[in-house]
């Protein structure tokens, strides 16, 4: 039995046999199986050929990027807060080295991810740091390809996680998309942690909302309405994106605010 990994989106299934005929995400619409057709691979193999790369933002804000770039390349980020350290969505390979270097750091105590495409190998993920709790928004239970008693399915709008740390609910890409919210007092900041549901842009001055980004579906002028109001009156001056340096780092309440009326103006308001 082998708890085969797509690899296209590198998310991991439960054990069998025989690998799955299809990947239910990447067959989705909001993302694609190649057009060489669908390959399956394991953990054990992503290890013999990659390595994941910890870099440091600030104090407290480190990212962990995969090298060479394996299935999205979607970056995870480690937070470190008063109340314990957060895995801030995931990525597929995780290795002995990995888990040193997070343990020195003080380990991850519990870890939230942002949408279906960054699930990967979050069992794996929760059984290395004592089985820290996976928070997911239940709206996308359905897209969990790896059962663990370590999931933690919340609903709502948003949720309380720790003092001063928050899990918001704005939908749009996924109907359970999250983004984590954070003040950190010691800064005296206020930051954003969106994956791609909030997606900061190559110029670093707008973010994107969309559906589908590979397949280039864009959300309705109602989705785009339905995120604004989800976040309104939540402050925060810094936005951390999916990709590797995607970081608003000043301005990002005004960043986000300007990007919906363009986006709204672009695709018609209702």
């Amino acid at each position: 039995m082998t708890n085969y990994m797509c690899q296209a989106c590198g998310v991991q299934f439960e054990a069998t046999k025989q690998p799955p005929e299809i990947c239910p995400i990447c067959s989705d619409d909001r993302q694609f199986v190649p057009w060489d057709g669908q390959k399956w691979t394991t953990l054990e193999n992503v290890q013999k050929y990659h390595a994941n790369q910890l870099q440091k933002v600030e104090k407290g804000i480190y990212t962990l990027q995969t090298t060479p770039g394996f299935g999205i390349g979607q970056r995870a980020i480690f937070i470190q807060t008063e109340q314990g350290n957060i895995l801030w969505d995931c990525i597929s390979l995780i290795d002995e080295t990995t888990v040193e270097l997070l343990n020195h750091l003080g380990g991850v105590d519990a870890i939230a991810i942002s949408h279906p495409h960054y699930y990967s190998t979050m069992a794996e993920w929760s059984g290395a740091f004592n089985n820290a709790p996976i928070y997911l928004h239940k709206k996308d239970a359905d897209f969990v390809m790896r059962k663990s008693e370590n999931i933690v399915f919340w609903e709502g709008d948003s949720l309380e996680l720790w003092n001063n740390v928050k899990l918001i609910n704005p939908g749009g890409h996924f109907p359970g998309a999250t983004v984590l919210h954070q003040y950190d007092p010691e800064k005296d900041v206020y930051s954003l942690f969106t994956g791609d549901i909030i997606n900061v842009e190559p110029d670093m001055k707008t973010v994107s909302f969309m559906y589908s980004f590979p397949n280039h579906i864009p959300l309705s002028a109602k989705d785009i309405e339905i995120i604004r109001d989800r976040m309104e009156g939540i402050p925060f001056e810094r936005i951390f994106g999916a990709w590797y340096r995607r970081n608003i780092m000043k301005n990002g309440r005004n960043i986000f605010d300007s990007s919906i009326a363009r986006y709204l103006k672009i695709v018609g308001q209702k």
